[in-house]
C-alpha cells in the first residue's frame, strides 16, 4: 500500500485484481465460446440459451483480455474493476437474495455466488474510490508506480 497525497493506491491489490480477472473470467469466457456445453455440464448449470450463453461469455471473455491491460497500467483501467463491481452487487441483491428469499436459489449455484463474492471484496480493497471519484489527477503525474 502506498499513500500519495491525500489517495491511498493499493498497487497490489489492483494487479491482483486484474490477473484474477484474466483467469477466472477469460477462462469462463473462453470455455463459454468454444465449449458451452462442457462449462454448463462442470458448473452443474441448467441448459442455457446458446444466444445469451454465448453473448455472457464474450463479455467475460472481454472483460478477462482487458484485465491484461489493466496490470500494466492499474489506474487506467480501474472503471473495468468498478463495472465487475457494480454489475456483480447488482446480481446478488437483484437476483442471488431474493430467489434465496423465496427459497428457489439453485444450489448448484453456490459456487458461482462464492467466486462473485470474492470478486466483490478483492475490489472494494483494490479500487481506489477516492481517485476515482475525487477528480485530482495531478498528483499521479509525478508519482512513479513501484515495479
Amino acid at each position: 500500500m502506498q499513500i500519495v497525497s491525500q489517495y491511498v493506491i493499493r498497487w497490489h491489490w489492483l494487479r491482483f485484481m486484474y490477473v484474477y480477472t484474466a483467469i477466472v473470467a477469460g477462462s469462463f469466457g473462453l470455455g463459454a465460446i468454444l465449449a458451452p456445453s462442457g462449462v454448463q455440464s462442470i458448473l452443474d448449470m441448467t441448459a442455457q440459451d446458446p444466444v445469451v450463453f454465448g453473448l455472457n461469455g464474450s463479455i467475460f471473455l472481454t472483460f478477462g483480455l482487458v484485465s491484461i491491460l489493466g496490470v500494466r497500467a492499474p489506474l487506467k483501467y480501474c472503471s473495468l474493476l468498478l463495472v465487475e463491481l457494480v454489475y456483480k452487487l447488482i446480481w446478488l441483491c437483484g437476483v442471488v437474495v431474493p430467489l434465496a428469499l423465496r427459497g428457489e436459489f439453485p444450489a448448484s449455484s453456490i459456487v458461482q455466488v462464492l467466486v462473485f463474492a470474492t470478486f466483490v471484496l478483492g475490489d472494494l480493497v483494490a479500487i481506489p474510490f477516492r481517485y476515482m471519484f475525487g477528480g485530482d489527477i495531478e498528483y499521479l503525474r509525478a508519482q512513479k508506480q513501484p515495479k
